[in-house]
């Protein structure tokens, strides 16, 4: 269970549910440990957080396991979207962990926002990658066709034809180097008008940070750069994940990743409140 998940499902305001896919990883597999990974190395977190005054424990959440995956990855997407859509029917917001980043998919589909908004090295807008559709590198190219529109932060590496799609209207890249001014520049409001899914993949963070993921890129985000993220879109967001964490380090991926996770949902009780 996922420290401080305390809730009973019926009186959820908040959903954690482990994916742990790992079908497609490209160079270092292991995401089919994330989710246990994630709840493990979050154990240590106090429960108060001084910048909102929340007790994490109070705020509703409930740990429902894993959605354990099979060999049909499309299939087991549609299973997991029917899983994480039944946590929005019931008026609570999903918090998925993975697993590899195709299970974004699952989660903006049950969600169907209106706007994506990803921390990634990589672009994702792979039409296929070695012969699959359902490649990990072609999971935001997918989203966009339930979403209005992509916010990409932290992209540093796509092939030639994933940086032409990016070129496109819908889509916005924010490299590294000028996430910092982003950030500073960011109006939060823009987000309040309409339905928007944060996803973080954590190979979006500098590899000296969050190691422990499968296709590290150097040159990345800092970790508080990727906070300050989740402090101001986690308000406006209907759904969240973190994904891309293996067991390939000793733990600095998943620690990141259930720290994001626990910002998120002390921005979100806090906007909700406000």
């Amino acid at each position: 269970m996922f420290p401080g998940a305390t809730a009973d499902r019926d009186a959820a305001s908040y959903v954690v549910v482990g994916a742990p896919l790992d079908a497609t990883t490209t160079f270092q597999p292991g995401t089919r440990f994330g989710p246990d990974r994630i709840r493990r190395f979050s154990a240590s977190y106090d429960d108060y957080d001084d910048r909102t005054g929340s007790h994490f424990s109070a705020l509703g959440v409930h740990d429902a396991g894993d959605v354990e995956p099979w060999d049909d990855t499309r299939e087991y997407l549609d299973h997991l979207a029917a899983e994480l859509r039944s946590v929005v029917l019931d008026d609570a917001v999903p918090l998925a962990v993975g697993g590899e980043h195709t299970v974004t998919y699952a989660g903006v589909e049950a969600v169907s926002p209106d706007t994506l908004v990803v921390v990634d090295a990589h672009l994702d807008l792979r039409a296929e990658y070695a012969g699959n559709p359902w490649n990990h590198a072609c999971v935001t190219r997918h989203a966009l066709d339930v979403v209005d529109r992509a916010v990409i932060l932290g992209a540093r590496t796509g092939s030639a034809e994933e940086w032409d799609r990016a070129a496109e209207s819908d889509v916005e890249v924010v490299a590294p180097e000028d996430a910092r001014a982003w950030l500073d520049d960011l109006d939060p409001g823009q987000f309040a008008d309409g339905s928007t899914y944060l996803s973080i993949d954590v190979d979006g963070v500098d590899p000296g940070f969050a190691p422990g993921t499968g296709t590290t890129e150097p040159f990345g985000l800092h970790p508080r750069e990727v906070r300050d993220l989740v402090r101001a879109v986690g308000p406006h967001a209907d759904g969240f994940d973190v994904v891309e964490v293996n067991d390939r380090d000793d733990g600095q991926a998943a620690a990141l990743g259930g720290k994001l996770l626990r910002e998120f949902v002390h921005a979100h009780a806090a906007g909700s409140s406000a």
